[in-house]
């Protein structure tokens, strides 16, 4: 049975599209569409299709096939921390 706190938790997830311009600001272009493979399942899923939890001091990206945490976000002051654990691979295609 959902409680009232569950809908809470259901509205403060948003996908990718959330914290492209934090990863834009990061790594100098626009990371929604690029493809990377969950280190636990194995599912390959576009930056976007990523779940983001940003009601937090920093920001989690999980995998929508199986919720594991893909990478983890954290702005201070002076620097942006980004932990990419989660993550087998992450494809940046050449121009």
């Amino acid at each position: 049975m959902a409680t009232d706190g569950d809908a809470d938790f259901d509205d403060a997830v948003l996908d990718g599209n959330a914290v492209a311009g934090v990863l834009a600001s990061t790594f100098g272009w626009d990371m929604t569409a690029m493809p990377s493979q969950c280190a636990h399942c194995h599912n390959v899923n576009i930056t976007a299709e990523l779940r983001a939890y940003t009601r937090a001091p920093g920001i989690v990206l999980r995998c929508p096939t199986c919720s594991g945490v893909v990478m983890r976000i954290v702005e201070t002051p002076t620097s942006t921390l980004i932990d990419t654990s989660g993550i087998a691979w992450l494809r940046f295609e050449r121009r």
